[in-house]
């Protein structure tokens, strides 16, 4: 199975995103692009990692403070996505062992012809 597409990683993004205090005005659309192959697990770890970063600037101000644009990009660019090892290994799959056709979505995900 290849990582989820534009579409559902806004939906994961906001699905995470839903019961954590933010400023509001997230741009989904960018968030989504610089989060390109992060899996599920991807997106959420750097959630946790800009609550985490919030928590410390909010324990140092005595107050609660919002996630941010500026604190979700920050923390996607410190997280690798996960899933390029793995599809590193299943190309290999893709090209070598896929006569039961079980890696045809990763197939076509790499864009790889038969």
């Amino acid at each position: 199975m290849p990582p989820p597409d534009e579409t559902a990683r806004e939906a994961i993004l906001k699905l995470y995103l839903a019961p954590i205090p933010t400023t509001g005005n997230l741009n989904y659309k960018k968030l989504v692009k610089l989060t390109h192959q992060y899996s599920g697990a991807d997106l959420k770890a750097v959630i946790d990692r800009a609550v985490e970063d919030k928590l410390e600037d909010s324990l140092a101000q005595g107050k609660v403070l919002p996630i941010d644009q500026k604190d979700l990009v920050k923390a996607a660019k410190a997280h690798a996505p996960s899933t390029k090892e793995w599809l590193a290994t299943a190309k290999n799959h893709v090209l070598y062992a896929n006569q039961s056709g079980l890696y045809d979505e990763v197939m076509h995900y790499l864009n790889i012809k038969k």
